[in-house]
Parts: C-alpha cells; structure tokens; sequence
C-alpha cells in the first residue's frame, strides 16, 4: 500500500461549535471524574484540558477522510499528540476550527502523516493549537517527504518519575468515552471491525488514556486544569480493557513529567509532558 505525500496542504473550511455545558460535563464524567465542581453549572465549569479532542474530531473528519487516506485508514494508529491552550476554554463559548495536513513523512513502521487544528474565539483569538501525528502501519510514501511547517517534538521524560497511581479501565470504558466525547470510530467500540484491522479486540482511545493519566498526574500534585499551557506525548502501545495503568509522573521545572505502562509493564504512553503557566 502507499500514500501519495501530495496530500500535505490539504484543508478542512472553519467549522463552528458550541462547547455546551453538557458536552463539557459529559467528558469529565467519561474519565470518571468525580469532583462535584466539574457538575456546578451554578458556577464556571472546569473544561480538562485534553477536551479540545472533541470538538477537533468533526473538523479532522474531512482531512482523515480523503480519497488517498480512506484507502489505508484500517492501517491508522494515533502515535503522538501534542496540544498548546492560548488560555483555557470556558463552557458554553463558540470556536471556530480548521484542520489541515502539514507533513507527511516516511519512517520505518510505515507512513507518518501530521494533522494540525487551529481553534479561535469569537475574537478571532488563538485558543488551542493541535498536532496529531497519525501512523499508517505498514504503508509506503510516494512522492518523498512532504512538509509545511515546523513540527513539535516529543521530549524525553525525566529519568527520575515516580511511581504515582494506578488506574482501572474498566469493560466498557471505550464505549462510555465514546460517547461522552462524541468521538465515534469503531475500532474503540467495535470488536469485528478490530479484529478486521488485525487487533486482538476493541482497544481504548489514546486520548482517553492520555485524559486518564493527565488527571491522576494533576491531582496528585494538587494542581488546577486551567493551569496547563501544553501538553505531549508519544502513545507507544494498546490499551485492552479492562485493564489496570500504572502512571509514573515527577514535578520537573514547569511543569510534570509522566510516563503510563499497562499492567505488564508496558509503556503505553512515553515522553508525557505537562507545561503549566
């Protein structure tokens, strides 16, 4: 199979959303979350700063599903994230969200294609700029490495994280996350479509394990969600349910760095990375 680096500069039109108070309060309840602020409508919602995801996956549609990506997408795994909020988001307040294709690259495993979401406010204010770095397993780039601007790097976690918390991912938390983030893609709830694609069954969303991790990662260190400026990460590996994550996090200049392994041992997550203002 291959994919034609010529797709770089394709581009979604600005889509419109409402990051209703529903919609803010349905994602922290399919992490789990159960601090009764994240519920208060009679006060400022917290919105968890992995929830850009959401509202990003309806303008990403376009792009992710373009004649050339639609041929080899049973062969896409999401392999790195990274995420900067200008500010934090507030419920109820309208973005508007483009996304593009910026780089396509060959590596070893296969073809590297990199999506980039811009959202703004009402002012046309930057909010959160997105990078998702989509590997398609197995695939071949035609046309030669293909870039359109600067991309973010993952960066090494620290040497010294400590053991931190465990987290219980329980039989139906794709399902559950599905929902309540409004991200539908079959490999997560969909056991015949995971097996076709080679998987063993449905595995967890990476940004739900990444949402996890992040959580645990804050409290434990008694920090605020509107505090976090960027987040990054490599996802190194799949998430089967139920399951049990241990994270492994440290305090590290300004911000926490964090690293999430399955119950063998396995990192599933590598290189996190927490800035805080």
């Amino acid at each position: 199979m291959k994919l034609p680096s010529r797709i770089v500069g394709a581009k979604t039109p600005a889509i419109l959303q409402a990051l209703d108070a529903r919609w803010v309060m349905a994602y922290s309840a399919g992490i789990g979350e159960t601090d009764a602020r994240c519920y208060d409508t009679a006060d400022e919602l917290p919105v968890h700063p992995v929830f850009p995801v959401c509202y990003e996956w309806e303008p990403l549609q376009p792009v992710r599903n373009l004649p050339e990506l639609r041929e080899v997408h049973s062969q896409l795994v999401h392999a790195e994230h990274h995420m900067v909020l200008h500010r934090p988001l507030r419920a109820g307040e309208t973005v508007r969200t483009t996304a593009q294709i910026v780089a396509a690259l060959a590596r070893s495993p296969g073809a590297f294609v990199v999506f980039r979401c811009d959202t703004t406010d009402a002012k046309e204010e930057p909010v959160v700029t997105s990078h998702y770095g989509y590997l398609y397993r197995g695939v071949a780039l035609e046309g030669g490495d293909a870039q359109a601007a600067d991309l973010p790097q993952a960066q090494d976690a620290s040497g010294n994280l400590s053991p931190l918390d465990e987290i219980a991912i329980p039989a139906n938390a794709a399902h559950v996350y599905t929902e309540c983030a409004r991200i539908f893609n079959p490999i997560h709830t969909d056991i015949a479509y995971a097996r076709a694609a080679g998987l063993p069954g449905i595995i967890l969303h990476g940004t739900a394990t990444l949402a996890l991790s992040v959580s645990r990662a804050l409290r434990s260190h008694d920090i605020e969600w509107r505090r976090v400026h960027a987040l990054s990460c490599r996802f190194s590996g799949m998430v089967l349910m139920p399951s049990t994550l241990r994270l492994h996090a440290a305090r590290d200049g300004r911000g926490i760095a964090f690293e999430t392994a399955n119950d063998r041992g396995d990192k599933v997550i590598s290189r996190g990375r927490l800035l805080l203002e």
